[in-house]
């Protein structure tokens, strides 16, 4: 068995923590200051990852091997699984006429001002897909759909990464939540409610923020009753959801809740006309065969999806012949020095997982709006090659997170950030942030990380709040979406925009950081100043 090492470089956990960032600065480096696309800087970070864990962590290549091709087969399923089957049904409701649909609905029942709609599709309706989806699906189909609008492609992208933060915590109806709840035994409704008692504090922001980057100050003052009810009803919804309901629904209640607000609103008040902002639609074509269909429809695909995926999760379909799978040669071979435990490594193999949903879902919407099979099995055909590059670029960065979980790595970044006593939770936020930035999954970090933050907690001195340092983690990672290599990739995969990630990383990575600094900063007042605000457990 080998056991993990967490200061193999001259006894110091200080240059075993400085020696640990180089796969991860190697990333940033390759992705923000080269501007390599974003596979190769994960496959750089791998390559480099691999070297240090065998040669400096002393991981047998055996195992180093065993881990990074386990990360693979999760990266494939259920994470790429669930990608392909949205872009599938994104690919039949273009060809059915519903995406277009859609298109003219908005611009039926919005104003003819980009910045509105950024609000309605970019935030709402993106959060909405992310609340049944996630893993990168609900940027790709919100960008999409404003790059429909008129927005310039590398715009609609980086605006629906900046957006798709504050509903994550929340994603997949409550998964990274009752991950964190599995591997920190604390109860799921009261983690979710401390992430409900910080989130809304950014979800009334976000809005506010996205458009002063889009128009400027003035835009946000020609906007802000419009932006105060969207941000308003998302973080009302999400904290009453969070703290008084279900933390399953929160994200289908608090974006729904901005979505319906938002519209409402604009029938009874609407921004001056402001022409540098109007949409530039392409004029659509007096002879499509779709020019019938009635705009409600165009909503079809996604409350489709949301019924679908609803009832999935209520009667757990996705356990159905769900089969843990022991990794063959990794499984209890590494032991976890940091938790004095075997490190055990199971693949869930879920044939019904949440891609299986959504897949059902594209099925559905080709047989209601009268897709033959032959178009359907072109959709298919045109996922599988947008998903290619992206599919790389996943594999790579997953395998490397998995490579540095096993081999030890990842434990020593942990382990020197909680060394930091009173100064943790200023720092908490951010080791989440790492957390999603490698794996990409609000989920994967919470299972890293999570319980990494309760041990610190208990171990401070003064003693630090496990509720608040393990809902940080999962709150932390939100704001590491917008610069995860799997979230860019999946991202751009409809966009037109492969191999310009690192455009786009270099466009969110200053926004990440501000977000997270935030957070850290409310976290520290949670504990020390306003520690009402945490609840009991």
């Amino acid at each position: 068995m080998f056991h993990q090492l967490l200061t193999p470089v001259g006894d110091s956990l200080l240059l075993s923590f400085l020696v640990a960032t180089i796969p991860i600065i190697v990333v940033l480096i390759m992705l923000g200051v080269l501007r390599r696309p974003a596979w190769q800087a994960s496959l750089a970070g791998l390559a480099v990852a691999m070297t240090i864990a065998i040669g400096v962590w002393q991981m047998p290549v055996n195992l180093a091997v065993s881990s990074t091709a386990a990360g693979v087969a999760f990266a494939l399923w259920p994470i790429m699984w669930i990608v392909f089957a949205a872009l599938i049904l994104y690919n039949t409701a273009v060809l059915s006429g519903r995406f277009d649909a859609f298109r003219r609905w908005v611009l039926d029942h919005l104003p003819n001002d980009k910045r509105i709609v950024l609000i309605v599709i970019g935030y709402g309706f993106g959060s909405l897909l992310e609340g049944v989806s996630g893993f990168g699906a609900p940027v790709a189909i919100t960008a999409s759909l404003l790059i429909m609008l008129g927005f310039k492609p590398i715009d609609a992208v980086v605006y629906a990464l900046i957006f798709n933060t504050a509903p994550v915590a929340f994603g997949s109806l409550g998964i990274p939540i009752t991950t964190l709840a599995g591997v920190t035994d604390l109860p799921a409704q009261t983690l979710g409610a401390m992430v409900g008692r910080q989130l809304p504090f950014f979800a009334l922001l976000l809005p506010f923020y996205v458009i002063a980057m889009f128009g400027g100050m003035r835009s946000v003052k020609a906007l802000w009753p419009v932006i105060l009810v969207a941000g308003g009803a998302f973080a009302l919804g999400q904290f009453v959801s969070a703290n008084y309901m279900s933390y399953e629904l929160t994200d289908v209640i608090s974006a729904g809740s901005s979505l319906i607000a938002t519209v409402l609103f604009l029938r009874v008040w609407q921004p001056a006309p402001d022409p540098e902002f109007q949409l530039v639609v392409p004029a659509e074509d007096p002879n499509s065969a779709h020019r019938h269909i009635p705009a409600w429809q165009g909503w079809l695909p996604w409350l489709i999806m949301i019924a679908v995926v609803m009832v999935w999760t209520h009667f757990k379909v996705a356990t159905f012949f769900a089969q843990p799978i022991q990794w063959p040669g990794l499984h209890n071979q590494v032991f976890i020095t940091l938790y004095d435990r075997p490190y055990a490594a199971i693949w869930n193999w879920q044939p019904f997982a949440t891609g299986t949903a959504v897949f059902v879902t594209a099925i559905l919407t080709a047989l209601a709006t009268g897709v033959g099979v032959s178009k359907f099995l072109g959709a298919i055909s045109t996922s599988f090659k947008q998903i290619l590059l992206p599919a790389l670029t996943v594999t790579a960065i997953v395998g490397l997170a998995y490579l540095m979980n096993y081999s030890g790595l990842t434990y020593t970044l942990g382990q020197a950030v909680a060394k930091t006593g009173m100064f943790f939770p200023l720092l908490s936020a951010f080791l989440g942030w790492v957390a999603v930035f490698l794996s990409g999954s609000d989920s994967s970090g919470n299972a890293l990380f999570g319980n990494l933050q309760v041990v610190a907690a208990n171990q401070s001195v003064p003693p630090l709040s496990p509720v608040l340092m393990a809902a940080t983690n999962s709150s932390g990672g939100c704001f590491a979406k917008m610069i995860s290599p799997q979230n860019i990739a999946t991202g751009v995969a409809i966009s037109g925009l492969q191999g310009q990630e690192s455009s786009i990383f270099r466009r969110t990575f200053i926004h990440s950081l501000v977000f997270t600094a935030m957070l850290s900063v409310l976290v520290w007042l949670q504990q020390f100043v306003f520690p009402w605000m945490i609840p009991p457990h």
